[in-house]
């Protein structure tokens, strides 16, 4: 087993989470939620009761304030927003996290109703009983890099001794002890830092190392970061995605999870129709280009189903480690999980 010295180095008030509220029809927006009745709640299509404001949680850090994918394309253009609205869903208020982890607080304190994040943080969330039910895993090929600094560590082995950053209990986490098990490279000090922070202590020099993923990874390498190791090389430690939503939500709408896959499918089929548009919004999103867009965020990576045997074979081999590493507090049953 690796011996990982984990310095929690949490800030307490740093990056907030950013918020908006988009309504049918008016999705760039921000509204003020004067389309929910007094109440909170609206009819769904005669199918019961249920909330008329929906809180979603993502990851993201974008000023735009709209996550990727399918469900970030469709609530930006409205078409979640109309689908919802036929079962009585009048809004959608947007949360933005940096980290699953902090999603999960969140998800966990009641504020939000569901959220999209990391297969990893999802799962350590569950392990620890919270009371949530799987409802789509939208991707499965979130890739992990190994950056290092400048003038510093130029292969795995050259990491004994060394410190690395990463985001505690993230799929970046996984990532880095699962390589660092697989290698058996020991003696490595694993602290936690936001990406921000991280990118900004390798440049000082003050870390060794640290995990990046998308175009914030391809961006270091282009200004002469030493890329030591991505998962593209070892496809057992790929990130998934986990859609989740709260049980207490469920006993309110329990057909949630259909009429939201219904409505994702719905905006992934328009997307593919509108690929340069997609690629465009998505480099607004990471403050990239469209070209870098389609290199890490393929539109062929989007699932088009709920989930696949593949995405969930990987999501109980990452469960399975986590449990063995003694990352998650207790195992559980992944089928259970899941609501198909």
């Amino acid at each position: 087993m690796i011996l990982l010295a984990v310095v929690l180095l949490i800030q307490a008030c740093g990056l907030k989470a950013g918020e908006r509220t988009v309504s049918a029809g008016n999705a760039a927006k921000p509204e003020t939620g004067a389309a929910a009745a007094k109440d909170g709640t609206a009819a769904s299509g005669g199918k019961g009761t249920v909330p008329a404001v929906l809180n979603y949680g993502y990851i993201g850090t974008s000023k735009l304030n709209f996550p990727g994918g399918a469900e970030g394309w469709g609530l930006y253009k409205g078409i979640i927003q109309e689908e919802l609205k036929k079962y009585g869903i009048t809004e959608v208020k947007l949360t933005a996290f940096p980290n699953g982890p902090d999603l999960s607080e969140s998800l966990i304190s009641g504020r939000l109703d569901f959220g999209s994040l990391g297969d990893t943080p999802a799962m350590l969330s569950r392990s620890t009983g919270a009371k949530t039910r799987l409802i789509t895993q939208a991707s499965t090929s979130s890739i992990g890099y190994l950056i290092a600094k400048k003038n510093g560590p130029k292969t795995l082995e050259d990491l004994k001794g060394k410190t690395v950053a990463t985001q505690k209990g993230s799929f970046h986490h996984r990532y880095l002890a699962g390589l660092l098990k697989e290698q058996n490279i020991k003696d490595v000090k694993i602290v936690h830092m936001l990406r921000v922070d991280s990118e900004a202590a390798l440049a000082r020099g003050e870390i060794d190392a640290m995990t990046n993923t998308d175009v914030f990874a391809l961006a270091q390498i282009d200004q002469g970061y030493t890329l030591l190791d991505d998962a593209t090389k070892h496809p057992n430690l790929l990130g998934t995605s986990a859609t989740v939503v709260s049980e207490e939500y469920l006993k309110k709408n329990a057909d949630f999870p259909k009429i939201w896959n219904e409505a994702r499918l719905k905006a992934l089929n328009d997307l593919k129709t509108k690929p340069d548009e997609y690629y465009a919004f998505l480099a607004q999103l990471n403050n990239s280009t469209p070209e870098l867009m389609k290199k890490v965020q393929p539109i062929s990576n989007i699932k088009d189903v709920p989930f696949t045997d593949e995405g969930l074979k990987l999501m109980e081999g990452t469960k399975q480690f986590l449990v063995e590493e003694k990352l998650a507090e207790k195992d559980f049953d992944l089928k259970q999980w899941v609501l198909k």
